[in-house]
């Protein structure tokens, strides 16, 4: 179980991310800083305790629409050797020492819990309070077997796609948009599938897509 320490980062989650955001193929904002504040998002617990994993969700109010966006994050103690690359920043915890932050889409162990989330053998925690479910993320996997875990991680304008060579797709939605209300809708080759919701700038929720597992070699 992850214990969420109340104390201090410098610097804070939100700065890290405003340096980081424009440098990624699936920002939408402009020229314009952007100004990222929390939306919403949950928590993995990590099953050697060692690895902080955060969904964090952020709005973008710096340009002329609020843009929403998924950042999975892992916390962790010490570099992750050869992900370099994947570095969003380091801070320092109030509590643990220096952390390092990294896009947990490259990161293994964000990347196995997520399957276990899919496949029904994790629960989603609550972002902020240790020991809480978060009853508002739905995952779902109609497929037969273990998910493979073997993924590539690939960037672009249109989010972050994880493959496998077994023909296994991970569509992560990195700009999140509304769903229609009810039952996430049946689709070809969709086995798999992470929802959950926001707070949206007028203070309302809205509910969404975060993630789409596809088999076959298909995407979203």
């Amino acid at each position: 179980m992850a214990v969420i320490h109340r104390t201090s980062l410098q610097p804070t989650k939100l700065e890290l991310l405003t340096s980081w955001l424009p440098s990624r193929p699936w920002y939408r904002g402009g020229a314009a800083e952007p100004q990222p504040a929390k939306a919403g998002g949950f928590r993995l617990d990590d099953p050697q305790g060692e690895v902080g994993i955060e969904f964090i969700i952020v709005t973008d109010s710096s340009g002329p629409h609020p843009i929403t966006y998924l950042v999975p994050l892992t916390y962790r103690g010490a570099p992750l050797d050869g992900a370099e690359h994947a570095l969003v920043g380091t801070m320092e915890h109030g509590v643990l020492g220096r952390r390092w932050a990294y896009d947990g889409c490259h990161d293994p162990v964000l990347l196995a819990q997520l399957v276990a989330l899919i496949e029904g053998r994790v629960q989603a925690q609550n972002q902020n309070t240790s020991d809480v479910p978060d009853r508002e993320v739905i995952a779902s996997h109609t497929g037969e077997g273990s998910i493979p875990t073997d993924f590539i991680t690939t960037d672009d304008q249109d989010g972050t796609r994880l493959t496998t060579p077994h023909g296994t797709t991970l569509s992560l939605h990195r700009v999140l948009q509304p769903a229609p209300d009810g039952p996430f809708p049946p689709s070809h080759g969709v086995t798999g599938h992470v929802t959950g919701s926001w707070q949206l700038p007028d203070g309302t929720r809205a509910r969404g897509v975060f993630a789409v597992l596809h088999t076959g070699g298909g995407a979203a």
